[in-house]
């Protein structure tokens, strides 16, 4: 790898031997991915994934407190994925015990060190940090050393930011040196897409159904998707974003894609259109069947396939301001109609503490309230976590939740019928 004469300084220890370290790690990365060079990350916040404090990462934070004593702090502020743990969500006995005494014994402990390491403030935990209302959203062409793997597809996508796919750790690093390396998704070549997506159904496809199928064909691969502009236009509103927000996620778990393009819409698909497709791509086109096919394959993991669900996660990753907005609607639409005042199933809807400071201020919130659902900051996916919760029937429209947990997937549609009319 080629360096710059500060890159070799701080390598050779010029700047003492904990940023020597984190630079020789840095090297030691992009040399795995065979990179030439590293480049200054140019973006105005980090973010970083690691925001739990297991008690079992006990290296994490020896890492960090070495970092601190040595009197570094990272060159940039960040923001972290979203908290584990929220008395407000419910759990029983067992389950809080489990969580407050086993699991994330480490919670406070971590959170200062994120503070005196350079945290953008006390709210700064979210997986969607890239709202307006958490503030950490990056500009075209940004170069980043993210590592939640929802924000890095959303920002590479959606936003134009250049980002790899980097490892919890990793992404604190390049904050600290100011550089990452130069391989993957920072490249022109690498942006290219190497599958076209035909969408030719019949109706607006399921977003985190579209982007599961998409995620499990093309796995770390860029594809480039035709048609799905007709259903969601071709201006990156609130309501495309929220719907590539949630296809991403869903590509980037069920899958391992950082990139995707989508014709007419996305940044670089409008600027350079089909030149983003590489040559020799392949195709996929998914219809009605498809999609179909995509769920009906689901595995189902409850202990009994035809149990009752005990709880509702929407928001993973973390809802929108309209989002919010949305879902009290629908819900106090279907409970009308099915003439209950309340949810039939505990349900919470997750969303970043600064979106639902916002939400609380419109008169969205009592409405919500009223109808027994309950907001929180958590991520629905450490929660999950807890062994005895995985035990529980939890059903959830996130496909990331239901990669990574024992939650059930169902359509927006059905899960607002099972909470408002019960069923499952």
């Amino acid at each position: 790898m080629i360096l710059t004469q500060e890159q070799q300084a701080i390598l050779n220890g010029e700047k003492g031997e904990t940023l020597a370290k984190v630079m020789k790690t840095l090297v030691m990365y992009g040399e795995a991915f065979e990179a030439e060079k590293l480049v200054p990350i140019t973006s105005s916040y980090n973010h970083l994934v690691t925001s739990f404090g297991l008690k079992v990462m006990s290296p994490v934070y020896d890492l960090m407190q070495q970092i601190l004593d040595a009197g570094v702090t990272s060159g940039q502020k960040f923001s972290v994925d979203p908290r584990p743990l929220d008395k407000n969500v419910p759990a029983n006995f067992l389950q809080n015990l489990v969580f407050n005494k086993f699991m994330y014994t480490k919670q406070d402990y971590y959170e200062t060190q994120l503070e005196k390491l350079g945290l953008m403030n006390k709210d700064a935990f979210s997986c969607t940090c890239y709202m307006d209302e958490v503030g950490n959203k990056p500009k075209k062409g940004d170069i980043l050393s993210w590592a939640e793997s929802s924000a890095v597809v959303y920002a590479n996508s959606v936003l134009g930011a250049r980002c790899n796919r980097n490892s919890g750790i990793l992404d604190i690093m390049g904050s600290i040196v100011g550089y990452v390396p130069y391989f993957g998704l920072l490249t022109d070549e690498g942006r290219k897409a190497t599958w076209v997506v035909k969408v030719q159904t019949t109706k607006k496809p399921e977003a985190q159904l579209l982007g599961s199928a998409i995620g499990m064909k093309v796995m770390e691969d860029v594809p480039y998707v035709i048609g799905l502009d007709q259903w969601i236009g071709t201006e990156l509103n609130d309501a495309a974003c929220s719907y590539l927000k949630d296809f991403g996620a869903a590509t980037a778990s069920n899958g391992a894609v950082g990139l995707y393009h989508i014709a007419n819409l996305t940044p670089e698909a409008v600027e350079l259109g089909e030149s983003l497709i590489a040559e020799g791509a392949k195709e996929y086109i998914i219809d009605d069947a498809e999609l179909a096919r995509v769920q009906a394959n689901y595995p189902v993991i409850w202990k009994n396939p035809d149990a009752t669900p005990k709880l509702c996660f929407v928001g993973c990753p973390h809802l929108s301001l309209e989002q919010l907005k949305d879902w009290t609607d629908k819900i106090e639409a279907g409970l009308k109609e099915s003439g209950h005042k309340k949810v039939l199933i505990p349900t919470v809807l997750t969303a970043a503490p600064k979106v639902l400071d916002a939400f609380n201020k419109t008169e969205y919130a009592a409405r919500l309230k009223a109808t027994g659902v309950i907001t929180s900051y958590i991520c629905p996916l450490m929660y999950m976590n807890n062994p005895l919760c995985k035990k529980m029937p939890v059903i959830t429209s996130s496909n990331k939740l239901r990669t990574y947990t024992s939650a059930r997937y169902y359509t927006d549609a059905e899960i607002l019928s099972a909470i408002t009319k019960g069923g499952k």
